[in-house]
């Protein structure tokens, strides 16, 4: 007799695994510890075999049944329902391998590795955030530019329209790894050339006028945060590298024979060693921070733990304790404030600023320059930078700036 949906529901276990007949070779398995399995035995090829068809109650006796008839259909076409099952979870696990997720954790893996702490956070929050919800589980050879813009206007429809073009940069890069990989024919972002709004650029806020810059170093040596914070937020005008670097500075870089910080190329944007001389008054800075915490790795620990370095956000919000916002000023405007003053009243030559930027500068020929090029001049001007800045903050203490155009 057939079983009932009662029967099956109350079928109690007992001390040894019994089986309850359904017909034509289905049963349900009722284990010593209560669980219920689905099965169909069958005889294929002379053999005797059984197929699992799930778990009650997650699959109802109807279910079951219908499981039941498709690898019957099977076996009156001589094909084996087990072999078939085979076949099935092996093209899952083979999508599963393929699908825009796995390749997209794959290639975050594989590239992502030397990119800084930040860098690495956001993208990862892009592609879980936005891309992974509409495209992880696709096979990522079958993804249209459609399918690819649909998701990015989702982004865009937030207002984050540049944070829409940094996720197509990435999703690109996914692409065309699993392309590399033989996983896919051809990046469809490339499609999407122009689909996009054009994002306002922005330039970090920053002072320029020598006045207000002599009134914010006066307030910046009054902060009264941690040492450590403090130190990174006064070296940030004086060395006027990218917040990320000068936060991930390592006692190790400092060459103190030389009077130098030397970064190693990976740590760098453009991934070329840099040297940035160090004048008297960062000299003296770091002296003063060495004892606090030069036993460990980081000239700027994280004060979660010496094994990090500062926040991204310690100078940006020192400087808002000051009371210089966003929109003011930032620890990257200190660049353009350099590179400003530099020109325009100390009237040092541009490539020396823009080599000492770390921008990519070429000599009359075309050829790069070395990160040793000009440095003898570029120790000179990052010493004028540095008493130009001290001339500023006693004047502005005084109340009585100067603005003068320095002749070189």
């Amino acid at each position: 007799m057939p079983l009932t949906a009662t029967e099956v529901k109350e079928a109690k276990p007992q001390a040894k695994p019994r089986k309850m007949a359904d017909g034509g070779g289905l049963h349900l398995l009722v284990q010593p510890n209560g669980a219920k399995y689905w099965r169909y035995k069958y005889r294929y090829a002379g053999k005797e075999k059984l197929l699992a068809l799930g778990v009650y109650p997650e699959v109802s006796l109807k279910a079951a049944r219908q499981a039941h008839q498709r690898a019957r259909d099977k076996l009156a076409q001589g094909i084996d329902p087990g072999e078939v099952r085979k076949v099935e979870k092996l093209t899952r696990h083979i999508a599963s391998a393929e699908s825009f997720e796995a390749v997209a954790r794959e290639w975050f893996t594989a590239k992502m590795g030397e990119k800084s702490e930040s860098h690495r956070k956001r993208t990862l929050s892009a592609l879980e955030k936005d891309l992974f919800p509409a495209l992880g589980s696709r096979p990522i050879a079958s993804i249209t530019a459609p399918e690819l813009l649909a998701a990015l206007r989702r982004i865009e429809s937030r207002g984050a329209i540049e944070s829409a073009h940094r996720t197509k940069q990435t999703a690109g890069q996914v692409f065309r790894y699993a392309v590399a990989t033989g996983r896919a024919e051809r990046d469809p972002s490339g499609d999407l050339k122009g689909a996009l709004r054009s994002a306002k650029k922005r330039h970090h806020p920053a002072i320029t006028d020598p006045a207000e810059l002599g009134r914010l170093l006066v307030a910046m040596n009054g902060f009264t945060g941690t040492p450590t914070v403090k130190t990174a937020l006064l070296l940030s005008p004086l060395l006027f590298q990218r917040p990320g670097e000068i936060r991930a500075m390592e006692w190790a870089e400092i060459n103190w024979a030389e009077n130098r910080w030397e970064i190693p190329a990976e740590k760098m944007k453009m991934r070329q060693p840099h040297i940035v001389p160090l004048c008297k008054q960062a000299l003296g800075l770091l002296e003063e921070l060495k004892p606090l915490t030069g036993r460990g790795r980081y000239v700027f620990p994280s004060a979660r733990g010496a094994s990090r370095c500062l926040s991204e956000n310690g100078v940006r919000t020192a400087l808002r304790t000051l009371g210089y916002d966003n929109d003011t000023m930032t620890p990257h405007g200190f660049r353009a404030t350099a590179r400003t003053l530099l020109d325009e009243v100390l009237g040092y030559r541009v490539d020396w600023i823009e080599h000492q930027l770390a921008h990519a500068v070429k000599d009359a020929n075309g050829r790069a320059y070395n990160r040793t090029s000009h440095l003898k001049d570029r120790a000179e001007m990052m010493q004028g930078w540095a008493d130009y800045l001290d001339n500023l903050k006693a004047q502005a203490k005084a109340g009585n700036v100067i603005i003068a155009k320095f002749g070189q």
